[in-house]
């Protein structure tokens, strides 16, 4: 994959729409995600017509408060891993846990929470809160339980869209670097919730 990778949603969408492409502008990977399902279940394709099917991301209850986001391959059902968010520890940071086999995998933690909370207090003042998303831009690590980073997420200043850039920060495996990009989609989709 050519880096940096660039993962962009539509904010004004009904269904949440979000696509991953590469350097060159190639399409990687898309999500349309239903409106109004109870439990989320997410398909993620290779085309925006949405005829092939890649992953399938399937929450564990409705709440998302702790809820874990089950990932697997579509057409063979293997299961590739899991994300939870940590309940309390991520009211103010931002914090996941990427389980893969018997233990924790990676980590996904937000770098700079003071930069969701401006967006937040911003977001709400009326017309401000429309060029909120172009000041603040919050960032996330992907690293291994030990920290050593191996992806950076950053948000990048957008007005009618939300703008996030991908870099690779250490070589992996292409299992590793599948599972890692599946999670901060994951938390892409989570946190676009929070604020």
């Amino acid at each position: 994959m050519d880096y940096p990778l660039r993962l962009s949603f539509k904010v004004l969408a009904i269904g949440h729409q979000l696509s991953v492409e590469d350097a060159r502008g190639n399409l990687l990977w898309y999500v349309k995600q239903k409106v109004l399902a109870l439990r989320e279940a997410i398909t993620v394709f290779a085309d925006r017509e949405r005829t092939l099917p890649l992953f399938r991301i399937q929450a564990d209850r409705v709440i998302d408060f702790n809820a874990v986001y089950r990932m697997s391959v579509e057409d063979t059902g293997e299961e590739l891993g899991a994300v939870r968010r940590r309940g309390a520890r991520s009211l103010w940071r931002a914090h996941y846990e990427v389980h893969a086999g018997a233990g924790v995998a990676f980590v996904v933690r937000e770098e700079n929470p003071w930069a969701k909370l401006g967006d937040a207090l911003l977001g709400e003042v009326p017309v401000l809160g429309l060029f909120s998303g172009y000041f603040f831009h919050p960032r996330y690590l992907l690293a291994r339980p030990d920290g050593s980073g191996l992806f950076r997420l950053e948000k990048r200043p957008a007005l009618w869209e939300g703008r996030f850039d991908i870099s690779r920060l250490a070589e992996m495996s292409p299992e590793e670097e599948r599972l890692g990009l599946l999670s901060l989609m994951v938390t892409v989709l989570m946190e676009k919730r929070r604020g």
